[in-house]
């Protein structure tokens, strides 16, 4: 989905962007950029909580309302399952549909104003249980590391210990998908070298 909107009741956090599905669970931007925000949280809860899910953000429950009430009106014998509603993907339609509580055969016609909030409800309100995280090797996500108080921007040398340096993810950086934490290793890398060699001129 090239944009949905996925938060977490309760904590606060909540993103926009692209979501894929992995065999494994829901990946992709907004979900690497939740994880990245809320990751301490996420660890205090033993990455067992909720997620919710508006998969068309750019949609008014209004005006969601009134495009599902003119397919009732303009194709009113079609299966509402055939009728896939972009962007979303047609079996991912499928699945909120029946989520919703409307069976196979039920044709648009036949959808009462009761099962219409329910699919409105799956729309922008999809719940779904996170039960645990990836494996070591397959995480994109991580915190934690020597607290950035306890060394110099300038060299990336220890204040603690000196002649120590850090760089890259041994230190407490966070940083946005998208190469911004590859960077942030480049960078610290090259003035911890920088500094290092100097020592040894």
């Amino acid at each position: 989905m090239p944009l949905v909107e996925i938060s977490i009741p309760g904590l606060h956090l909540r993103e926009q962007g692209a979501v894929l599905f992995t065999h494994s669970g829901l990946s992709g931007p907004a979900i690497l950029r939740l994880s990245a925000w809320g990751a301490r949280e996420l660890y205090r809860l033993d990455y067992h909580f909720p997620i919710r899910i508006n998969w068309l953000p750019n949609l008014t429950a209004a005006s969601l309302e009134q495009q599902l009430e003119n397919r009732r009106k303009t194709q009113p014998a079609k299966l509402i399952l055939n009728t896939a509603f972009p962007p979303l993907a047609a079996r991912l339609w499928e699945a909120l549909v029946l989520a919703a509580d409307i069976t196979r055969d039920t044709r648009w016609a036949a959808l009462a104003r009761s099962a219409r909030h329910r699919l409105i409800q799956q729309l922008h309100h999809t719940h779904l249980q996170v039960v645990g995280k990836s494996l070591n090797k397959e995480e994109f996500v991580t915190w934690g590391g020597v607290r950035l108080g306890e060394v110099s921007f300038k060299t990336l040398e220890s204040r603690l210990c000196p002649a120590l340096y850090f760089g890259g993810e041994l230190l407490d950086i966070d940083g946005l998908t998208g190469g911004f934490n590859f960077q942030s290793a480049w960078t610290t890398g090259w003035l911890a070298g920088k500094a290092m060699s100097a020592e040894l001129i």
